[in-house]
């Protein structure tokens, strides 16, 4: 009987989304001064001022509180890189120099220039396709181990660095839609030294900018400027905040500002950087606490830039949150077998205060190499890592299974944390993890051994995916979830600057009394910890009209300018009482 009267139910909604489609003869504009509303109302939750500091007090709910799904039970290889391309595939490698993986390369492929076998026919990089949840191997060349990324404007995977033949090494992975023509290409050009443990990120001219690594405390740009004689650039401040031994300064944190320039975070201090004339014009006080920078590892992000109409758009509030990271020492006592706790604090700065300062805010739990993602909503997922100890082969222990959500703008301080339900699958050192199109967020790797180890460790290498469902995809929140049907004001493709343009969606129950938001997010490449080029923005609505029963436009305009959202592909979402549908890739220059 229950299965009769859901069956009944289901059909009923179909021939309602059937009539949706069709305009209804009453079919108006909803309120243009609710739109108005919804920014004012979240104009007053980002300008609220933060407390100094608070212990919230915590939840865990079973109901609502996400869901992991095994994907794949093995890959044969353990996810250390990820990036979430426009044709919604995931590249996804580790290192070449551990030995063989447990995927072979197609058609006899094979490598000679290994450094751990003299003849190595297996595959340590792999495209997964999201929608069909299969997977291809993928052949690199040299090794990419510790490396970084960036996605370049027309969608192509820019990759650099790594490890001994692959340090200087630049790669490209371009998407295709043929399943067997894609693979790696690895450039005749170099790097002009070598990048280990870098951070990459996309310029508003489309350049990419590689800053440090190991040993390198200096920055230079893919591709060069001939004309101005790019070479590589010293910078003073990546040799300064290096600790002896423990270095705590690698995989810098970064961020391109409204104004163009660079905002840097390593160890426990930032500044910004102009590199076009090469020189720091602003330094910021120092993060209280712990280190946050490999290997004492914490994560950040930018929280969402919410723009507005006018010349206010150009010059939205920026603030950056860090979380986790391990105390000095940490590094060299795990190597002698004591686990430090780790970091339970996260700190958020506001860039364009006046006088900027951190605001310090207590976790539910310390995390060392937790991994901080944006979702939709405006909201960040933190998940991975451990409580104790420091990133590093064997340096961690303890591992922490539960995601925490946090809500930037929940004016009630000890609301801002809630605890998800946990995985079962530790993931330590060399994990990650990424938005998908969906909502969903793909959680693969752990492998904190020198090769893969399955048998006989506490922490076996993993080679699984995962996929989190966040609480909005709850099946109770069904009804409220937007289906976008079309993006209407694209021109040859492409979203221009400052344009408006129209997002047309079905929706089951709409609620005009809730806020209704468009996010536009640039898909990180993530490894150790980092989404490198992670960026939300929150559009500003200009209208919002009902089609039909069932179907509605929303009009936004798009971010004002190169230095608010550097050239290339989104992801669009439209979010309805907190729940977002699935989105649509526009792309914009």
């Amino acid at each position: 009987m229950a299965l009769i009267k859901i069956q009944s139910f289901c059909l009923l909604f179909t021939i309602l989304i059937l009539f949706s489609l069709f305009p209804s003869p009453s079919s108006s504009s909803l309120s243009h001064h609710h739109s108005r509303r919804q920014k004012q109302r979240r104009h007053s939750q980002s300008s609220q001022q933060l407390p100094t500091i608070f212990r919230p007090s915590f939840f865990t709910s079973t109901e609502s509180g996400g869901e992991w799904v095994t994907l794949q039970e093995s890959i044969g290889v353990s996810a250390m890189h990820m990036q979430l391309l426009y044709n919604n595939k995931v590249v996804i490698f580790d290192r070449t120099d551990f030995g063989p993986s447990n995927l072979s390369l197609p058609d006899g492929k094979c490598r000679y220039n290994d450094e751990a076998l003299d003849v190595d026919c297996t595959a340590h990089s792999l495209l997964y396709d999201v929608s069909s949840n299969t997977f291809r191997p993928l052949m690199v060349q040299t090794d990419v181990w510790c490396s970084s990324g960036a996605v370049n404007s027309d969608g192509t995977l820019i990759q650099t660095g790594g490890y001994h033949a692959g340090d200087h090494k630049i790669r490209l992975f371009s998407p295709c839609d043929d399943v067997d023509d894609c693979d790696w290409t690895e450039l005749p050009q170099n790097l002009t030294v070598q990048r280990w443990y870098a951070s990459d990120h996309i310029l508003p001219d489309g350049r990419v900018i590689i800053v440090g690594g190991r040993r390198a405390f200096s920055y230079e740009f893919f591709p060069k400027n001939v004309n101005n004689n790019d070479g590589v650039f010293y910078l003073q401040f990546l040799r300064e905040t290096t600790d002896f031994k423990e270095e705590n300064n690698l995989y810098p944190f970064l961020y391109i500002l409204p104004d163009g320039n660079l905002y840097m975070f390593a160890n426990q201090r930032s500044v910004v950087l102009d590199y076009v004339k090469n020189k720091i014009v602003k330094e910021f006080p120092m993060i209280p606490g712990e280190k946050r920078s490999y290997p004492a590892t914490g994560s950040s992000v930018m929280l969402p830039l919410r723009l507005s109409a006018g010349d206010s758009a150009q010059n939205p509030v920026v603030e950056v949150m860090i979380c986790g990271g391990a105390s000095g020492g940490a590094y060299i006592k795990a190597q002698k077998g004591v686990f430090v706790r780790a970091s339970s604090t996260c700190g958020r700065m506001r860039l364009t205060d006046p006088d900027p300062k951190w605001v310090m805010e207590d976790m539910p739990m310390g995390r060392v190499m937790p991994d901080m993602l944006l979702l939709p909503t405006g909201d960040v997922i933190i998940l991975n890592g451990a409580s104790k100890g420091t990133a590093g082969w064997e340096n961690a222990y303890d591992p922490v299974l539960n995601p925490v959500l946090y809500s930037p703008n929940e004016p009630d301080p000890s609301k801002r944390f809630s605890v998800l339900n946990p995985s079962t699958i530790p993931r330590m050192y060399h994990s990650s993890a990424t938005l998908l199109l969906d909502g969903r967020i793909l959680v693969g790797g752990s492998n904190p051994h020198v090769r893969y180890n399955f048998t006989g460790v506490r922490y076996p290498t993993e080679l699984s995916l995962e996929a989190f469902s966040p609480p909005y995809l709850a099946p109770q929140n069904s009804y409220l979830r937007p289906s976008i049907l079309a993006v209407e004001g694209q021109i040859s493709g492409f979203l221009s600057y400052g344009q408006q343009f129209s997002i047309t969606f079905t929706l089951g129950f709409y609620q005009p009394e809730e806020e209704l938001m468009v996010s536009m997010i640039a898909p990180s490449f993530t490894t150790h910890s980092f989404g490198m080029n992670q960026r939300l923005l929150v559009l500003d609505i200009l209208e919002i009209e009902q089609l039909s029963m069932f179907a509605y436009k929303v009009t936004v305009v798009a971010p004002p300018s190169r230095n608010i959202a550097p050239p290339g592909y989104y992801m669009i979402f439209v979010v309805h009482q907190n729940v977002p549908g699935q989105c649509v890739w526009v792309r914009i220059q």
